[in-house]
């Protein structure tokens, strides 16, 4: 327990709030320990990012975390290929795979995977080597692919052995027909049917570029799909692979619980990507659709009531709904992110915004937020000078003027007299949420 302690306190003086780390600690705790993560390392980190790997992977599993690993070994292979002197062909952007490049498939698979079980267990950190038994496949297509599988079935009886004992089951992508003939798996597929057999909380992509990049090269931080998808896929700078693998992860989080969701981080970034509501890396869920409505009586008050406080953790004043008149309020369909919205003297002024505890770091405040942002040309709030939100709204707005109890924001205000009118109105409003 003092190691696990020493390891927390490290990660709350680098990277986040006490709050943010002890929040998602008893979030990921309290799943089933198969449920927490499936993590998808692709062979470029086994060849290039080995270290921060097996540092990332030592320390989910010094705070009580046991994610299953699963690897890929595509430029290994393509060096020992090209070794052998044996051509590469590829049918539909996957790889012919005859007798020959099987058995270097193989060799190549088992060699990567002990690599890192080997890596792991010099830092002392229990893991289990497992490239066989995993994936029951038939053929893709032996004309076509030749000795190529697609997954008809998982077996996570050694998965789930090893996590009973606490080990971190590291997982070749080979699979097997069921009269035993060994077969090459896309790495990709197979961890597509390991999590779609697993369900797990979270998926976790590692890859060198640390997320997705939109048209600056830049990586995005968050992607709603429920509310950015079509618009995403029309954009001239998602190229024909990434496009794909936004495609993937689409159709791979319909099949899973609302609360599942992927990250595509690099090694060295995970437990930031894990544990903080900033993260790092591109976080996509599938997210809520954003509802737009202009009364009271069109909402569920009772849940929006307890999103309020949960979000604030404060009782919201009795005669709130009856006294606020509502310009607009933008609500997540699970009534887990609101923004409230009255007019004040003719400007959109901001009363609420609250996301629910469980819904922190998911990244449906942010898409909630886009959608209000998108309809309303002008808009002024306050916020407690403390609020750890103020980072989020200091990016937001046009201007901010702080202050002892309050920091007051706007964005598109219209000269000085509507900023004074923001300011005035902030600093004099009552307060309605108690405690």
């Amino acid at each position: 327990m003092s190691e696990m302690r020493t390891t927390i306190v490290r990660l709350l003086s680098n990277m986040a709030s006490a709050k943010e780390i002890q929040q998602y600690l008893k979030r990921f705790s309290q799943l089933d320990a198969e449920r927490f993560a499936v993590v998808k390392v692709g062979g470029a980190i086994l060849r290039d990012d080995l270290d921060a790997l097996v540092s990332s992977l030592s320390f989910l599993q010094q705070v009580g975390l046991t994610p299953i690993v699963i690897h890929g070994a595509g430029p290994q292979v393509d060096e020992r290929m090209k070794a052998a002197k044996i051509d590469k062909k590829t049918v539909d952007g996957l790889r012919f795979t005859d007798a020959a490049g099987l058995s270097i498939v193989r060799q190549v698979s088992q060699q990567e995977n002990l690599r890192l079980v080997e890596a792991l267990q010099a830092q002392d950190v229990r893991a289990t080597s497992i490239t066989a038994g995993v994936f029951e496949c038939d053929y893709l297509s032996k004309r076509k692919y030749g000795l190529v599988g697609k997954v008809d079935a998982v077996h996570v009886a050694s998965i789930k052995a090893a996590i009973k004992v606490g080990s971190i089951p590291v997982i070749a992508s080979l699979g097997e027909t069921a009269g035993g003939q060994i077969l090459n798996i896309n790495a990709d597929w197979a961890a597509n049917e390991l999590v779609k057999t697993l369900q797990p909380y979270k998926i976790i992509f590692l890859t060198g570029t640390g997320g997705l990049l939109d048209g600056d090269n830049q990586v995005i931080d968050s992607i709603n799909l429920s509310t950015e998808y079509d618009e995403l896929l029309r954009q001239p700078w998602l190229h024909s692979g990434m496009k794909v693998k936004i495609e993937q992860i689409h159709d791979l989080l319909m099949e899973l619980p609302p609360s599942s969701s992927v990250s595509i981080t690099r090694p060295d970034q995970l437990a930031k990507e894990l544990f903080t509501h900033r993260g790092s890396g591109t976080l996509v869920r599938r997210g809520e659709k954003v509802l737009t409505v202009t009364s009271w009586k069109k909402l569920d008050l009772k849940r929006l009531k307890s999103l309020v406080e949960s979000g604030f953790g404060r009782k919201l004043a009795p005669d709130y709904f009856q006294k606020t008149n509502l310009y607009k309020a933008y609500v997540s369909e699970h009534y887990r992110a609101a923004l409230l919205i009255t007019l004040e003297d003719g400007i959109p002024h901001l009363d609420k915004f609250a996301v629910s505890d469980d819904a922190q770091g998911e990244g449906l405040g942010r898409a909630a937020w886009q959608v209000m942002r998108s309809e309303m040309n002008q808009l002024f709030w306050r916020a407690r000078a403390g609020n750890a939100v103020n980072d989020f709204y200091f990016d937001e707005a046009d201007g901010c003027l702080k202050g002892e109890k309050w920091n007051v924001f706007w964005y598109g205000l219209d000269g000085w007299e509507q900023i004074r009118y923001a300011v005035d109105h902030c600093i004099t409003r009552p307060a309605t949420l108690k405690g």
